[in-house]
């Protein structure tokens, strides 16, 4: 039996080289890292964490080390459906999103790490294994960028090894994107794996103009056209669009994904571990989708989603995004020819550099 002895939580900030914008989130300077270390009484210790754009990080931090650690001290730490449950219904009422639900997927994260380690194995293998080479895209946050600017920075990440990439759409005039999306065909050619992300921009009117428009460059999927809260939506700007939506990412639960993958609105689902729960329902979701013949995708936390979809044989693309915490770990993420590597070392794989981080402290 894995005792849990005590659960940590602590809050940085995590400033960025530059700031960066999108088409609804406004200018962000900095991230938000909320962590939670769980110890368990034979010393071994699991990590996980979760983010925010900046805001609400204290909210969380405070329902992890406040109200859920006296929770879960002295249960034992390889029941992570028992404890998962026990958990969502407890903060139900009170919960069942925002804050709550960022704090519970940081706490299951470190107990899925907890027990990877214990069982000597890396994450995606005591998950079930299937692909430690998983196929993954550059995420930008380039809204901002001229078509000259976002053709250079693909140019560096492809010489980073990527193979596939995500831009930015959502500016006010739609002709603007499609000029960028051009640029992007025009340097890179009609084979380069291109994605685009509008953030929830627009209407369900506007974004099936938009897909309309983007139809000839022959695009991956169509991110978030609209917000996450109206399914029959993303079934119109799928069907009347005509090309594949992915969405997912500010949904909070395996139920929210059942309500939008019923719909007909979604080609690729897009969880991300830091907000739907943790590993425990991510895991579902990807499930669920491969019961609906759909690939699953990924937002955000690469460093932890590479584990989770190579784990999966409906994967998709992970998309390949740290938000600036890559500087804060031991041992990035591994990219080779357009593929991250799941790492075989025991637990999730990614070690945090505390003494660096704790200069971040919130």
């Amino acid at each position: 039996m894995a005792k849990i002895e005590i659960l940590h939580a602590d809050h940085y900030l995590i400033p960025l080289p530059r700031a960066l914008e999108d088409s609804m989130h406004g200018t962000m300077a900095g991230f938000e890292v909320v962590t939670a270390r769980i110890r368990d009484a034979d010393g071994a210790e699991g990590v996980g964490y979760t983010f925010t754009c900046g805001v609400n990080g204290g909210a969380i931090a405070d329902i992890l080390g406040r109200e859920m650690a006296p929770r879960i001290a002295g249960r034992d730490a390889d029941l992570t459906e028992a404890i998962w449950k026990d958990l969502w219904w407890a903060f139900h009422y009170g919960g069942r999103g925002g804050p709550t639900v960022l704090a519970l997927s940081a706490l299951d994260m470190a107990l899925w790490d907890l027990k990877a380690k214990r069982a000597g194995l890396p994450l995606w293998r005591l998950l079930g294994g299937y692909d430690p080479r998983v196929p993954c895209y550059a995420g930008g946050i380039d809204i901002d960028l001229s078509p000259e600017e976002l053709v250079d920075q693909t140019h560096a990440n492809i010489a980073k090894g990527h193979r596939a990439i995500k831009m930015k759409v959502g500016r006010d005039r739609l002709s603007e994107d499609v000029a960028k999306i051009a640029a992007m065909r025009d340097a890179f050619g009609p084979d380069l794996p291109l994605m685009v992300d509008a953030n929830m921009k627009y209407t369900v009117d506007g974004a099936i103009r938009a897909a309309r428009a983007f139809r000839e460059f022959d695009l991956i999927w169509f991110e978030e056209p609209i917000p996450p809260d109206d399914p029959a939506g993303h079934a119109r700007i799928l069907t009347e669009g005509g090309i594949p939506v992915a969405t997912g990412e500010n949904l909070r639960s395996l139920w929210d994904f059942k309500t939008v993958i019923d719909s007909g609105g979604v080609s690729y689902p897009e969880p991300d571990v830091t907000n739907c729960g943790g590993v425990t329902p991510f895991m579902k979701i990807a499930r669920l989708a491969e019961a609906h013949h759909l690939p699953v995708t990924s937002h955000g936390a690469h460093d932890i989603t590479v584990q989770l979809l190579a784990a999966c044989p409906n994967r998709s693309y992970l998309e390949a995004h740290g938000f600036g915490l890559e500087n804060y770990v031991t041992e990035p993420m591994v990219l080779e020819d357009g593929h991250a590597i799941a790492p075989d070392r025991p637990g999730h794989g990614v070690d945090f550099d505390w003494d660096r981080l704790e200069t971040l402290r919130a």
